[in-house]
């Protein structure tokens, strides 16, 4: 009986080592039968430093250095207007007359009044040097004269509220009124703005503060002349940070001679700091950006790759770290294959297209600009650079 079950019990085993090799040979031909993967297309350039002239960027609104809605201290009847809707004035034009008959006659009287009194004195200080009068005679004559004086020039400057000036240079704004008008005392009449130079005002967080400085210098943008750029000096920063928001508000002085930026434009604004200086830079399109930080993928020779795996396992160092060590620009001109390695760069500043590298490349490094979604770390790559994504630094609009 127990020759007979090791003898089944060794039929199970040569049946079971029979399945498992066939079952084997199936997984290996299985194996053999799956396409190598092929190499994906992918578009690159070589990261070059480029002169890249730090800046900060903000929002603003333009103002006047000067600017005013001007309006009446009195109420009176428009008598004659003096300017015309948008027109360019000098400081101390008249702009409007009201009507001041009544008035200038009340100041006619009153001088006449002061006249009287002041001929008074003369005459009394005649009789008080042969003592015909008496001396507080000569000082009652004297405060009259001062009193009819005062009354002459209270009524001068109410006859001169009827004429209202220009209180500086400036453009005037467009006005509907019209002689013979009734005005209210405190009544807009019209606007007047300084035109050049112009205030633009913007704010930055507080932790840019430290890069400000009064004089530096800033360009700005408006909608309305799209692709020109104004030049001007910061003249104010504000010594009050806004709790709300923790901005400091800034105010530059812009030239404006040709009267182009009108106060309350939306203008985009730039403070350059200090000189250009030289970065890595790639377009936009080449960065992967992930939770746990920016990517791209370097075309790298497979013969650099193997042999920076081998010195990195010789020297114990991680797979990660053999990644993400430089390698000499790609070439495919011997035909040795290309593969693409995954890098982790840290990114700086950006404009237009192009945006700053400021850790993970060094010049000369190929890097994909298009293709990266199929790719993974060791993917071999074929390059076709006939198309390009955009890499400008200072895009504009085109018209289609």
């Amino acid at each position: 009986m127990t020759k007979r079950m090791l003898i089944m019990i060794g039929a199970v085993i040569v049946l079971i080592a029979a399945l498992a090799g066939g079952k084997y040979l199936q997984i290996k031909k299985l194996i053999a039968s799956i396409p190598k993967p092929q190499p994906q297309t992918v578009s690159t350039i070589e990261v070059q430093a480029q002169p890249w002239q730090s800046q900060l960027k903000s929002v603003g609104t333009l103002s006047p250095v000067r600017g005013a809605d001007l309006a009446s201290e009195v109420a009176g009847l428009v008598r004659s207007v003096h300017f015309k809707s948008g027109q360019d004035v000098s400081a101390g034009a008249l702009l409007v007359q009201l009507s001041a008959d009544s008035d200038a006659a009340q100041l006619q009287a009153l001088q006449a009044a002061a006249d009287q009194a002041e001929t008074a004195l003369k005459r009394d200080q005649a009789q008080l040097a042969v003592r015909a009068v008496s001396q507080a005679q000569v000082d009652a004559d004297t405060n009259n004269l001062k009193a009819a004086r005062a009354q002459v020039a209270q009524q001068a400057a109410n006859v001169a509220k009827k004429a209202i000036r220009a209180p500086f240079a400036g453009r005037l704004g467009i006005t509907a009124l019209q002689p013979g008008q009734y005005v209210n005392a405190g009544a807009t009449l019209v606007t007047l703005q300084t035109l050049d130079p112009i205030h633009v005002d913007f704010s930055l967080p507080q932790q840019q503060l430290a890069g400000l400085a009064v004089g530096q210098a800033v360009t700005l943008a408006v909608d309305a002349f799209a692709g020109q750029r104004f030049a001007g000096t910061i003249n104010a920063i504000n010594p009050k940070v806004d709790p709300a928001t923790r901005n400091v508000q800034v105010q530059a002085t812009v030239a404006n001679p040709r009267r182009e930026l009108l106060p309350g434009m939306f203008a985009d604004v730039r403070v350059n700091l200090g000189g250009e200086q030289p970065q890595l830079t790639l377009p936009q399109t080449a960065l992967t950006y992930n939770p746990y930080g920016s990517t791209v993928f370097v075309v790298e020779k497979a013969s650099a790759v193997q042999a920076r795996a081998a010195a990195s396992a010789a020297s114990g160092a991680s797979g990660a770290a053999a990644a993400a060590a430089p390698a000499s620009a790609a070439s495919a001109a011997d035909g040795e294959q290309l593969l693409a390695q995954q890098v982790f760069v840290e990114t700086g500043p950006t404009r237009g297209d192009q945006v700053a590298i400021t850790k993970g490349l060094t010049a000369g490094q190929q890097v994909v600009t298009s293709g990266q979604i199929k790719l993974k770390n060791g993917t071999p790559v074929v390059v076709d650079n006939r198309v390009q994504p955009a890499n400008n630094p200072s895009p504009t609009p085109q018209e289609k």
